[in-house]
């Protein structure tokens, strides 16, 4: 079984490609004796495990094959994003929950030639090697990759947050929550600020069971594309890299994407969301590959087939949180790849 992928780290313009056989493991913490791109799913499963593309070769930029599926036309309804922030936040006001994250997918067709446009489809016929580009230059500030396994199929991503970078015994990692509009003067709510310093205060309980050395600097408001979030970031000193996967599996999932308590909120999910995430709200990235890390939360992205599209996106809930802006922030992270595919440029 043998997968490839194209990313481009961000603040950069180099484009690097890697393909080989595809090893699947079971757990996190397998990861410490893996090398190679990683593409790690929400809740890794037997259907779905953690996949490790080995570099059997790499070079800077190299066309591929791609083989794509195809998929039934499905979109997560109006209707039942109501019953799912419903419920979700009903154990948010009753205190089972601090924050849950609830999420979902939209379908959109991939236009045809001579074929009217409609609402859920693409301006133009891209190949996903025109929308990993446009990706590229749309997005700098972005961990941009394009990744195809015969497992997972064919995603795009286009994300800010980092779960952990670094080299030898220097490592960062980030506390990303809070979204809006980015504007020149961003002004952040009670809610946006308790939810960011939730992942914040996971993050470093987690980082005292592996170092006494670590540093955290922010919040502070960065760019994400149209978006702004806030983020604070962690550099910390790791004395042994073999356990990189322990500190992974303590990591993923982090609040950001799951919920606060970590493993009653991902159960939660699991048994609640009307949709199933895949590979959205996972990791993905280069692990110890020419010596660095560089593994990024799959966030903004999107599943390719060849008659369509599926978009991810979610939001964190607080028990403050109402049910029309948590919808119209999704609509909002899902423009990341929809402007994509409609053609438009937002940086």
């Amino acid at each position: 079984m043998k997968g490839f992928a194209l990313y481009r780290l961000p603040y950069t313009k180099e484009v690097k490609y890697i393909s080989g056989e595809v090893t699947e493991v079971m757990s996190c913490v397998e990861l410490s004796n893996a090398q190679g791109f990683v593409m790690v799913p929400f809740a890794p499963s037997a259907e779905q495990p953690l996949l490790v593309i080995r570099p059997e070769h790499q070079e800077k930029e190299k066309e591929a094959e791609l083989s794509l599926s195809s998929i039934a036309k499905s979109n997560l309804s109006r209707s039942d994003y109501h019953i799912d922030f419903l419920n979700f936040h009903a154990h948010l006001l009753n205190g089972n929950f601090q924050k849950l994250v609830l999420s979902r997918s939209l379908v959109m067709e991939r236009q045809k030639e001579n074929m009217k446009p409609e609402l859920d489809s693409t301006k133009e016929a891209d190949t996903p090697l025109d929308l990993f580009h446009k990706a590229c230059e749309h997005y700098p500030r972005m961990f941009i990759a394009l990744v195809y396994t015969p497992k997972s199929g064919l995603w795009l991503a286009a994300t800010p947050e980092i779960l952990l970078a670094g080299s030898g015994r220097e490592w960062q990692t980030v506390a990303l929550a809070g979204t809006m509009p980015y504007s020149e003067q961003v002004t952040w709510s009670d809610k946006d600020i308790q939810e960011q310093r939730y992942v914040a205060t996971y993050i470093t309980e987690q980082l005292e069971q592996f170092t006494s050395h670590f540093q955290e600097d922010g919040p502070h408001t960065i760019r994400a594309g149209h978006l702004a979030h806030l983020r604070s970031d962690f550099r910390f000193t790791l004395d042994n890299p073999k356990r990189i996967g322990e500190l992974l599996h303590a990591l993923h999932p982090t609040p950001a994407v799951c919920g606060l308590p970590k493993e009653e909120a991902f159960q939660f999910i699991l048994h609640n969301e009307h949709h199933q995430r895949s590979f959205y709200s996972g990791f993905m990235g280069p692990l110890f590959v020419d010596g660095d890390t560089h593994l990024f939360v799959t966030l903004r992205c999107m599943q390719i087939f060849q008659n369509a599209y599926r978009l991810y996106a979610g939001g964190g809930l607080l028990k403050e949180s109402t049910e029309e802006r948590e919808w119209q922030e999704t609509e909002t992270k899902l423009d990341t790849m929809r402007n994509l595919l409609r053609g438009k440029r937002q940086e």
